[in-house]
């Protein structure tokens, strides 16, 4: 759980994922084109959301594909609702 609080720390990780979410899958270079940062950064932001389960990586030819893990998300809201209602 700890590597998904790290990954989920850094506003351009989350911003990553609010585009998955948006948009669905996603090749790296449409994702880096979205930021103004350079494409090895990027990269490594994509690396930790990987490591963390957030998400997928598909890859098809030449180019990788992220997709977003609901379900890693699922078991985030899910913990963190049983964490708020206890008393």
């Amino acid at each position: 759980m700890n590597i998904v609080f790290k990954a989920l720390n850094d506003p351009i990780r989350r911003k990553i994922l609010e585009l998955l979410k948006k948009h669905g899958d996603m090749s790296a270079g449409q994702i880096a084109d979205q930021f103004s940062v350079s494409k090895p950064s990027i990269s490594h932001h994509l690396d930790l959301l990987k490591q963390a389960g957030l998400v997928e990586v598909m890859r098809e030819g030449q180019f990788l594909y992220y997709s977003l893990n609901t379900t890693i998300v699922d078991e985030l809201l899910k913990w963190t609702m049983k964490l708020s209602s206890r008393k």
